[in-house]
């Protein structure tokens, strides 16, 4: 009797214990009903009917980080390199996760490969090593597309990482310091051809400027002589005028003038370092003469004195 009651308790226990399921924050379990799915237990406390009911598969509700092994693809230049990713997924529907499909990891797993080897085996390695958003994008695209009817939703697939061969990566540093090489001698010749187009505006500039000068200079000369002229012709109007009112000493100043000017310029000659002409000593002081007394006339006419009478020669 002892036993009997012993046992019926722990019947009752394990009853209970069968008929209480208790679910996780981020999981849902499937009840299935003599092996058939029946409906899906959300996360905290469910109560189900032990023995006829059971917890058919506990599925992971959250997003989840699946990692793609390391290959080898072919490009379609014939390029092999190796490629490896990682899948971010989630279980949308926790009935299609569990029976659409054995194993969920593996099968997405084994969908991300195959496609990695289709995109990358339709474009050439420059595209595959320059382009990695595209191929994330179309992978993304495919894939989600595929794992549709298993209830799940593909958020992000990555190229962690694509290399080539070694041989492959020496040829392309090659090409990228051939490429920097002559990007380098372009640039030198452009600075180059840039000094010269500078030294050449300003050496133009400078002879535009040295012209306008010599310009400038030549136009204040020929005024100069302009107005030396004007001088020397008024001056010759005054002495014609002069010689026609028949005032002899106004020519002998004029003669005087002009003859003292031409010693001088004859004594200031920078090839002459010796000067030896004849001079009749008369006629210069004839002509002094006949200065001083146009002086005295002029002081004359200018006082009303009579002038003083000037030292014989």
């Amino acid at each position: 009797m002892g036993f009997f009651v012993i046992g019926l308790v722990l019947f009752i226990l394990l009853t209970l214990w069968k008929g209480v399921v208790l679910v996780p924050q981020g999981y849902e379990y499937t009840i299935e009903r003599f092996k058939k799915y029946t409906h899906s237990q959300g996360p905290g406390i469910g109560i189900i009917l032990p023995y006829v009911n059971n917890v058919g598969r506990k599925i992971n509700m959250m997003e989840q980080v699946l990692d793609v092994p390391r290959q080898e693809v072919i490009t379609k230049d014939n390029a092999v390199v190796a490629v490896d990713g990682v899948v971010f997924y989630q279980v949308l529907n926790a009935a299609r996760a569990a029976y659409e499909v054995t194993n969920l990891e593996l099968a997405v797993m084994n969908l991300v490969m195959t496609n990695i080897r289709t995109v990358l085996g339709s474009m050439d390695l420059d595209e595959s090593l320059s382009k990695r958003d595209e191929i994330n994008a179309r992978l993304l695209r495919v894939v989600d597309e595929a794992t549709h009817p298993w209830g799940i939703k593909v958020n992000r697939i990555e190229i962690k990482d694509i290399t080539p061969p070694r041989d492959l990566v020496e040829s392309m540093a090659r090409q990228m310091k051939a490429e920097r090489d002559k990007r380098a001698q372009i640039l030198e010749a452009e600075g180059a051809r840039q000094a010269e187009i500078l030294r050449a505006e300003g050496e133009k500039q400078a002879a535009v400027l040295e012209a306008e000068g010599r310009r400038e200079a030549a136009f204040r000369d020929a005024e100069a002589r302009e107005r030396l002229a004007e001088a020397e012709a008024k001056a010759t109007m005054m002495v014609s005028q002069a010689i026609a009112k028949g005032d002899l000493q106004a020519i002998n100043y004029f003669i005087a003038d002009k003859y003292v000017q031409a010693l001088k310029a004859l004594a200031t000659s920078p090839n002459q370092k010796t000067l030896l002409m004849p001079l009749e000593t008369t006629g210069v002081l004839g002509s002094l003469a006949g200065i001083a007394e146009i002086a005295r006339e002029s002081f004359a006419g200018r006082t009303g004195k009579a002038p003083p009478k000037m030292p014989e020669a």
